[in-house]
């Protein structure tokens, strides 16, 4: 038990979508490697995602999003983050973290708000190029804000600024492949959706695709990532233009796939573009046109600067425009090469280190 009592106490707090919780995840797998007791603050909505995350307890607490749009709807939403963070400081005062980390989303208000008012050490860790709403509340406050993207907006002037990178599961980091190999006879296309599947990518890739020439349609062999209303859709394309494809609504092995790949299209979340440009990978990003302040873009943008990456908003992600790219850029082996290796050159694949290292110098003796 006095053993126990030494070892260094880290709450997690994030929101209900893989983009807050794989961080979060990924954090909590190398602290608790060296020996720290890890809990996490969430709600409803987060504790479906909580099954990877090496927590010793799991608290849900209550949280709501805020609209200003909807008066009544944010009145009631003020009072559930009052009745979530007078809960999160009950469970702290008995629990009595070292450092509070949050991550983002409307779910870590309640345990970044208690920690604060506490005078417990916080981090926060930003996925995005663009800060989100509840990290701003917090940030001046923070003893760290932590970037995925070395630009970071709406960041306080008076904020603690330091750019680690996006944390990586270890599944992606173990997969990685030493090198980039341009595609020879086949050619490996991965298409993802992102969390929530899209029905703009599942429907137009298989278009476009259907409209390449013959001879390189041949040499494809296409993994997509599709929603489930739209399998068929998908499925009957690619048979009709004999092309090679698997199409399912969710891969849990897509660190495989990614790989393997030669040309990925995927949402520009900051997951995706972390794990994208690690594996070394160019890509044609799909930015989320309802993301807030737009901070999909951002995250494309960040490679699309580097020559590494195209970026379609949807209004342009169209079936034309879409197998323009596609010919482009799957006939021009020096540009794959090029974009791989410069992704690659800009990743952080050991971000998730770099971040265990500086919560545990937050606390004295850890």
């Amino acid at each position: 038990i006095w053993i126990w009592r030494l070892m260094p106490k880290l709450l997690l707090a994030a929101g209900g979508t893989g983009g807050h919780m794989f961080p979060a995840q990924a954090l909590a797998e190398i602290l608790k490697g060296r020996g720290w007791n890890i809990a996490m603050i969430t709600d409803a909505r987060g504790a479906k995602h909580t099954s990877r995350i090496p927590a010793d307890q799991i608290i849900q607490v209550q949280a709501a999003t805020i609209s200003p749009r909807n008066p009544l709807k944010a009145i009631r939403g003020i009072f559930k983050l009052a009745k979530g963070t007078s809960q999160a400081k009950s469970f702290m005062s008995d629990w009595r973290p070292d450092v509070v980390a949050g991550f983002g989303g409307y779910p870590a208000f309640p345990a970044m708000r208690a920690a604060q008012g506490m005078n417990i050490p916080t981090l926060i860790h930003e996925q995005n190029a663009v800060l989100g709403r509840v990290n701003r509340v917090f940030a001046s406050k923070a003893r760290y804000v932590v970037s995925g993207f070395e630009l970071l907006e709406k960041l306080p002037t008076n904020a603690q600024h330091v750019h680690l990178g996006n944390p990586l599961r270890q599944q992606i980091i173990e997969a990685i492949p030493d090198q980039y190999n341009p595609p020879n006879t086949k050619i490996n296309l991965l298409i993802l959706g992102g969390s929530l599947g899209a029905r703009i990518v599942s429907e137009v890739v298989p278009q476009a695709v259907a409209e390449l020439p013959e001879e390189l349609r041949k040499r494809l062999n296409v993994v997509q990532q599709t929603r489930e209303e739209s399998l068929d859709f998908a499925r009957d394309i690619y048979k009709t233009a004999g092309v090679s494809a698997v199409c399912e609504p969710f891969f849990s092995d897509v660190q495989g796939y990614l790989a393997e790949a030669h040309y990925i299209i995927a949402r520009a979340g900051a997951s995706s573009v972390s794990e994208i440009s690690a594996m070394g990978k160019p890509a044609l990003y799909v930015p989320l046109k309802i993301a807030m302040d737009d901070h999909q873009t951002k995250n494309g943008e960040a490679y699309k600067r580097l020559n590494a990456a195209d970026i379609l908003p949807e209004s342009m992600f169209t079936p034309e425009l879409v197998k323009t790219t596609l010919e482009n850029r799957l006939n021009d082996s020096n540009w794959l090469s090029s974009a791989a290796r410069i992704a690659k050159q800009h990743s952080r694949p050991d971000a998730a280190t770099q971040l265990a290292d500086l919560v545990a110098s937050m606390v004295p003796n850890a």
